[in-house]
């Protein structure tokens, strides 16, 4: 089906995107006030989902076929925004298009810190998106600010709120080299407590639902003092102007800092029409509801015409001067929500909005434009996403139960436990915090950048300015538990754990595995023991499923029991060491290679998660089908920096059987002991007996495969399986070569074929082609060998299409994408490639991985192609002009083999 956002077939390949017609330098609307603006918004947030005691996300079944929630609505929404195409009517691409570049957008510090790790390519687009928007608009760039983990902040207590006020302005400060402007909220959950944190903090201004406002009016002159009032409680205020909103004095809490000074000026409650000078303030613009709405529950975004008129619709035609359109919603509705509607904002962007003759802007630029002339007041406290306030974060207040029979009763309980819990760790950390930091609160507020930057050097330069006095290494650590402890205890408040019907649900989970961590580590620090005040207070807390009962029971069932200890990562490492390298040495060091007798003369290093794991001595002997390695290991956290020295035992029976033991480190002449009996233990070669010793040495508590951690316990057992996997396509290899005659005659007089022997044409038809194309990649940069693989590869695609045959080969996929890629770099820029040969091997692997049915993207290699055409294709064109055609017609044509429209480009050097 043809997509929505592409051309119309009208408009043919030559349709310009660069420029609007009407576009006129002496009255640029970049710079002056005037016509109308347009300004979509994405708000875009993923939770944290990293186990709190690995720093990384685990595998989460229910995103299959992707790893986790965040990478598959990775490659649903943030890459193919930051790579989104415009296509002709063929869909062919006309222009790849940076939609961070035109869109304002906010994206979570947490979500950004992952995007930073996984894909650094789409991280730097949207860095680069700013730094665009900002050059476009006058200095004022798309990207704002998020409270740092997306906390409700009217539930928030004073201290709390600066923290994420501040954390997020430094990790936008960090990422995008300059001070954010405006402040996303989460949930834009508000009240005037709220405003003040943010005026103090220097935010200029938010974005609101119209829903939260109260009343507006024109702000007061010389010639109008008293103007009237405007109820606007119903949504009805007018979202196309920004508003200014005063902190007064009678709009502020009792307890605010704001009433003191106040007081102290005795300025006390303002009077009607009393004069607003002097009072601070924050700009606030409210979104357009109805359109937002549209965007994210109907289907006008799945047209960029329909948009546009739906936008249109909205313009006011009373003749003002300027006027701005904006609209707001998850960012992850543009791919994720909605698959391909990515490609209606580019479109939009770069075509139907500039032909209305709009500006495509931000918040920022037009208040820079636009100073408010009109006055609002808020409700006094609300969100975008609850009817009731902020009852859904606090209360059974219905919001969030999507009409079900569920109750949402837990929800008060579970923010009463977890305040108590917040308060007994303020206690922790001011009596213990007092000691080692000279402002332990300051020293919190500037924990980000340790969070940004854990380096050894940069944690001692934030210890450094902190300190009350040269921290032992005791008390260093102490000090990065207590800011963990603090880290942990923000976490513990990040909304989505009360936005569904539901606790046990993960997002609950989440959160109370965060206060189970931040438990933990005040224990290690001060020896207090809340864990049991904590369940007391969660079994208040009503589940709706009978195997929980209550949040206590969550709590046991699934937060107790994701823990992970230092034995574990220690049982971890051990028995993936076994994997690690597979030579037969005696005794080694199995990460540095190197054979040694005896203690090791080097310290290898390797992480596991965030841990530095540094081996002193390992040494593994095999006996028929058994494996022991026993070795000596210290672990380090990369994030407290505590550690701990252990010995572990790990015997291998074969298969899936591992028993795996663990213990402190007790000197060298106990340890050379176990050794000793261990292996003395394994020379008579039976497994209970090497197992009875191990249990003597090392207690009754041991490990198994299942104790690994998901990825590497998944890891082993492909590694385990391979063996047999191999022997069955063999096995299924033999079977089809034995009966392909009685297949073919099958085919031929088509019959149906007997399940068994299609199969196994399937399976050997399948893992031959996966041993093609992974002999392929060993030789792509040969081209005699690479081309004889290719040719095998057409003759495996011609066997399978003749004998109906689907080849299921995911790994068969990526390779082929990841070699047309490296092809076509090495093309592009390899000087010395031979243009002719490459080509060709390009374009017959292209046509092979069709053939194949293999459903492979050409997007990656097509945005590399798309990256050169104008920065070297055309200009070598051009340069070449009268010389070398041949050379720029191959590569003009490989665009258009690679899915690009190139016929506008390839007319002007025909």
């Amino acid at each position: 089906m043809t997509s929505a956002a592409e051309l119309p077939a009208s408009s043919g390949s030559t349709f310009s995107l660069q420029q609007d017609p009407r576009h006129n330098p002496d009255s640029d609307p970049l710079r002056t006030a005037t016509g109308v603006y347009v300004t979509v918004h994405g708000h875009f947030y993923q939770p944290p989902r990293e186990n709190p005691y690995l720093d990384a996300i685990e595998r989460q079944p229910s995103a299959t076929p992707f790893h986790d929630w965040n990478e598959r609505i990775h490659w649903e929404c943030y890459r193919p925004n930051a790579f989104a195409r415009i296509l002709n009517d063929r869909g062919e691409v006309i222009d790849i298009v940076n939609n961070y570049e035109y869109m304002s957008f906010n994206i979570g510090p947490t979500l950004m810190s992952w995007l930073e790790r996984y894909d650094v390519e789409v991280y730097q687009r949207i860095l680069e998106a700013d730094a665009k928007s900002s050059q476009r608009l006058q200095g004022h760039g798309n990207a704002i600010a998020q409270v740092y983990n997306h906390i409700i902040m009217p539930l928030a207590n004073e201290r709390d709120k600066y923290t994420q006020i501040r954390w997020g302005k430094e990790d936008f400060r960090s990422r995008f080299g300059r001070d954010p402007e405006g402040m996303w909220l989460a949930e834009t959950a508000v009240d005037y407590a709220t405003l003040e944190v943010l005026v103090a903090e220097g935010i200029r201004f938010i974005v609101l639902a119209p829903s939260q406002a109260q009343r507006c009016r024109l702000l007061p002159t010389e010639n109008d003092p008293h103007p009237e009032w405007h109820e606007v409680g119903g949504s009805q205020i007018d979202p196309t102007r920004p508003y200014r909103c005063y902190l007064k004095p009678s709009l502020s809490i009792a307890s605010s800092p704001l009433n003191a000074i106040y007081n102290s000026h005795g300025m006390g409650a303002l009077a009607e029409g009393e004069s607003l000078a002097g009072l601070p303030y924050i700009d606030i613009f409210f979104y357009d509801g109805p359109i937002s709405r549209d965007m994210g529950f109907s289907d006008v975004i799945y047209n960029s015409h329909h948009l546009a008129g739906r936008i249109g619709s909205a313009v006011r035609g009373d003749h003002r001067p300027a006027q701005l359109i904006s609209v707001a919603t998850d960012g992850e509705t543009f791919g994720h929500h909605k698959k391909g509607t990515e490609k209606t904002l580019a479109y939009a962007f770069k075509g139907e909005f500039p032909n209305h003759g709009w500006t495509v802007t931000n918040y920022a630029h037009y208040l820079s434009l636009n100073t408010p002339t009109w006055e609002v007041e808020l409700k006094p406290i609300t969100a975008w996403s609850c009817a009731h306030g902020v009852d859904r974060w606090q209360d059974d207040c219905g919001c969030g139960g999507e009409g079900g029979v569920w109750h949402q009763k837990w929800r008060k309980p579970l923010r009463n436990a977890l305040n108590w819990l917040r308060d007994q760790l303020i206690e922790v950390y001011g009596k213990y915090g007092r000691q080692i930091f000279r402002d332990p609160w300051a020293a919190r507020d500037e924990y980000i950048k340790v969070i940004r930057d854990r380096s050894a050097a940069n944690v001692s330069r934030f210890l450094g300015r902190h300190q009350t006095h040269k921290l032992t290494a005791a008390e260093q650590i102490d000090a990065l538990r207590l800011l963990e402890m603090q880290r942990h205890a923000l976490l513990m408040f990040t909304s989505c754990g009360w936005f569904f019907e539901e606790l046990s649900r993960p997002e609950g989970t989440q959160i109370l595995r965060y206060a189970a961590r931040a438990l933990e580590l005040a224990g290690d620090v001060a020896g207090v023991q809340l864990e049991k005040g904590f369940i007391k207070r969660l079994g208040l807390a009503p589940s709706n499923v009978e195997q929980f009962n209550h949040g206590a029971e969550v709590y046991r069932q699934l937060v107790l029991t994701a823990q992970i200890s230092c034995k574990q990562v220690a049982a971890h490492y051990a028995i993936a060491s076994l994997f690690a390298n597979h030579q037969p040495a005696i005794t080694r060091n199995f990460l540095s290679g190197q054979d040694t007798q005896g203690n090791l003369s080097s310290i290898s290093q390797k992480r596991v998660y965030c841990y530095t794991a540094n081996e002193l001595d390992y040494q593994l002997q095999r006996m028929g089908s058994l494996t022991l390695a026993v070795g000596h290991l210290r672990l380090v956290s990369d994030i407290t920096w505590e550690s701990e020295d252990l010995v572990f035992a790990v015997l291998h029976l074969g298969g899936w059987d591992f028993h795996c033991c663990i213990q402190p480190f007790a000197g060298r002449r106990e340890y050379s002991q176990i050794k000793e009996k261990l292996f003395g233990s394994l020379k008579q070669a039976s497994a209970a007996q090497t197992i009875l010793m191990m249990t003597q040495l090392f207690g009754e508590e041991n490990f198994s495969l299942q104790n690994l951690f998901a990825e590497e316990r998944q890891r082993m057992m492909r590694l385990l399986s391979q063996e047999t996997l191999t022997r069955l396509d063999q096995l299924y290899t033999q079977t089809y070569r034995d009966n392909y005659g009685v297949i073919a005659a099958f085919h031929r007089d088509e019959l149906p074929v007997p399940r068994e022997l299609q199969v196994a044409a399937e399976i050997a038809l399948g893992y031959r082609c996966l041993t093609t194309l992974r002999s392929l990649e060993q030789d792509i940069t040969e081209p005699h060998s690479s081309y004889n693989h290719i040719v095998e590869l057409e003759a495996i695609a011609t066997e399978a299409k003749y004998l109906r045959c689907q080849l299921d080969i995911p790994d068969g996929k990526q390779i082929l994408e990841q070699l047309i890629m490296r092809l076509l770099w090495q093309l592009l820029y390899d000087p010395n490639g031979s243009l002719d040969a490459d080509i060709q091997r390009l374009e017959r692997l292209i046509d092979v991985g069709y053939q194949l049915n293999f459903g492979i993207s050409l997007h990656r290699s097509q945005e590399l192609y798309f990256n050169c055409l104008y920065s070297q294709i055309i200009p070598l064109c051009i340069a070449s002009e009268g010389q070398n055609h041949h050379r720029c017609d191959r590569l003009l044509k490989l665009g258009q083999k690679l899915g690009i429209d190139m016929s506008a480009i390839a007319n002007q050097f025909a």
